[in-house]
């Protein structure tokens, strides 16, 4: 099954990295399927195209480097042509998301939000009828009164718990904050939720990210599907 999933992720990841032309500033997103967006897309800039990347972490720093594409930053190039990325959980229809497992949140929406199209890609296990179907909302807080943050979010109906590492200590972002893995259950209303996190004073930032997909493209075992919000999909 892994190795089917691995394919399916290459086939949506290869599919969003053909739209990229040069002289694109390029937003490389963090995780398992956006790294293999990074290796198509190394592996076309030593066949000449010529772009360059914004990193989402310093993870995907490190293995854009390692593929040979050239990076920037967003005080350098505040507007980015295309952002690929992946998600944990993609809303059918209005395309809202869940991100944030692989802890890189933060910097992810920043990108997302100067991008002016956001490519999600994803297997066909991402695809759900509502948020909240398999995974939790991460919340990123700082950890001076993060369990002040918790009970906040706890009276909004949710079950905040605090990331950890495997030695049982608290798992800290590149921004050195850390993670509540926030339990909803179905979410009904995304963007109400949304906006409630947003206004609790010690959260950074949140996974869930509301109207930002351009598209999502759904790897399967032979072919791709491509979604557009409310516009349902096209082969």
């Amino acid at each position: 099954m892994t190795q089917e999933s691995d394919r399916m992720k290459q086939n949506a990841a290869e599919s969003a990295v053909s739209e990229i032309k040069t002289g694109m500033i390029v937003g490389l997103g963090s995780g398992s399927t956006a790294a293999f967006a990074t290796k198509a897309l190394g592996k076309r800039v030593q066949e000449g195209l010529q772009v360059v990347g914004i990193g989402t972490s310093t993870q995907t720093e490190a293995q854009a480097k390692a593929a040979g594409i050239p990076l920037t930053t967003l005080d350098e190039h505040p507007e980015i042509d295309v952002t690929i990325d992946g998600a944990d959980e993609v809303e059918r229809g209005p395309l809202n998301l869940i991100k944030g497992y692989g802890g890189a949140l933060l910097r992810e929406k920043i990108v997302a939000s100067a991008t002016k199209r956001l490519i999600i890609i994803a297997d066909e296990s991402k695809l759900v009828e509502r948020l909240g179907t398999n995974h939790v909302v991460p919340v990123e807080v700082v950890p001076f009164g993060w369990r002040m943050a918790a009970r906040r979010i706890e009276k909004l109906g949710g079950e905040a718990r605090l990331r950890v590492t495997p030695d049982g200590s608290a798992y800290v972002t590149d921004g050195g904050h850390y993670i509540l893995n926030c339990g909803f259950g179905l979410i009904q209303e995304p963007g109400s939720l949304a906006k409630e996190l947003d206004h609790i004073v010690g959260v950074v930032e949140h996974g869930l990210f509301i109207g930002m997909a351009s598209e999502v493209r759904l790897g399967g075992a032979e072919s791709v599907n491509i979604l557009y919000p409310g516009r349902g999909q096209s082969a």
